[in-house]
């Protein structure tokens, strides 16, 4: 078993709250994890940590099976893609969907050097692949919720990442969108069996492929293992503090 995500006994705070208390997960090379929880659970936070941004208060964070610490996060960063709820730019930007997804290459190419003959091939490539490839040239601001979500989706991978991080990918999208984002993660995750761990807190939400869960509550890991052992009634009852059925893990896409 390769293990690409390792942590030990982790605990993250910001100012004088705890957002994870003292958490051990591990998660193997191109696993398909569900982290599921109501808000507030550590969600998030839990992403911030795999990306090298969580500030830990004590334990440990393993990446590739090499100790992350602060002196060297950033190369591990250039391996992780990270599609946010919502990507925090100006609609008023002259910029255009083709340049977000090359900002995607700057880890690989240096800031203060331009793209090659190679860049150019992956962020076209990408496009392609997402199917954002006929607005290329289309102003981030004149984009649909599910457009720019795709265009997020594809500034991650223009990294080739070896793990995806989504935090709550179909989040404020209509029904139509969210099907759109689930199919196209389920395709990547076929073509490239990344390492991904998708966030969300709506259990109608999740991709078929998810092979293993993880149930958040209140900064603690609740509950962890392959998605059948993990959604369970009396698991998810007690995270979500109310009588809850398991989803059907066997089915796509979000049910709306």
């Amino acid at each position: 078993m390769t293990l690409d995500i390792e942590i030990s006994n982790a605990t993250v705070s910001y100012r004088e709250h705890i957002a994870l208390k003292n958490i051990s997960l591990r998660i193997e090379a191109g696993s398909f994890t569900a982290a599921v929880g109501p808000n507030g659970a550590g969600k998030t936070t839990l992403l911030t940590l795999v990306n090298g941004l969580g500030k830990l208060q004590s334990g440990t964070v393993r990446i590739f099976g090499a100790l992350v610490t602060k002196h060297n996060r950033n190369k591990f960063r250039r391996d992780i893609g990270y599609v946010p709820q919502q990507m925090n730019i100006d609609a008023r930007m002259p910029i255009s969907v083709y340049d977000i997804v090359m900002l995607g290459r700057y880890s690989k190419i240096g800031l203060f050097r331009y793209p090659g003959k190679k860049d150019y091939t992956v962020v076209n490539n990408i496009c392609q692949l997402i199917g954002i490839d006929r607005f290329i040239k289309k102003p981030v601001g004149h984009l649909s919720g599910g457009e720019m979500q795709k265009v997020s989706i594809a500034r991650a991978l223009a990294q080739e990442p070896r793990i995806l991080l989504l935090d709550e990918p179909t989040a404020n999208l209509d029904p139509c969108a969210q099907h759109e984002i689930i199919g196209l993660i389920e395709r990547i995750y076929n073509d490239h069996k990344l390492t991904i761990i998708f966030v969300t807190h709506l259990l109608t939400h999740l991709p078929s492929l998810c092979t293993d869960a993880l149930l958040l509550k209140n900064g603690h890991i609740i509950a962890s293992g392959s998605i059948h052992e993990v959604f369970t009634k009396d698991l998810l009852s007690e995270v979500y503090d109310f009588d809850i059925d398991p989803p059907d893990v066997n089915r796509a896409g979000p049910n709306v």
